[in-house]
């Protein structure tokens, strides 16, 4: 049965509660309790970010975070804190994710690069979608990390 993922992009103030929750609550259930990382979610950076929020009826299933260049005051955005339901990551969720979340990227922003910190056992994932490795790798929370960037 193909699932009905219904989109939002918006900035942090127009998210509602239900779904900043919801994007809470599943950013906390795959990295905190199931990538067992102890760090602090809740940085203070989501509210200069624009989120991506994929919704399955009133539930939160995917989303992610972006920062335009102005804010890190780079020639860059950011794409982080991309997470997919771990019962749909089978379902090419992640690669819809970030389809859409470069979309809106480039239609918020204009056309930038795209940099983001990838968990390295993602590193193919990324590939697919056009991010080469632009460093070396690195520990963020006790994962190995790579930082990567689309061009465009």
């Amino acid at each position: 049965m193909k699932r009905s993922i219904a989109w939002r992009w918006c900035a942090f103030s127009e998210l509602t509660l239900s779904e900043m929750h919801g994007m809470f609550a599943l950013r906390s259930e795959v990295f905190v309790l199931e990538q067992a990382c102890a760090y602090q979610d809740i940085d203070g950076a989501d509210p200069v970010a624009f989120h991506l929020i994929g919704l399955d009826g009133e539930e939160v299933v995917a989303t992610l975070r972006v920062f335009g260049p102005s804010v890190h005051d780079t020639p860059y955005a950011t794409i982080g804190r991309v997470v997919v339901s771990k019962r749909l990551r089978q379902a090419g969720l992640g690669y819809t994710l970030m389809e859409k979340g470069m979309g809106e990227t480039y239609r918020t922003f204009g056309l930038v690069p795209i940099k983001i910190s990838a968990q390295s056992y993602l590193k193919e994932f990324y590939s697919r979608l056009g991010f080469v490795v632009c460093g070396d790798g690195y520990l963020e929370d006790g994962i190995p990390h790579l930082p990567m960037i689309r061009s465009v």
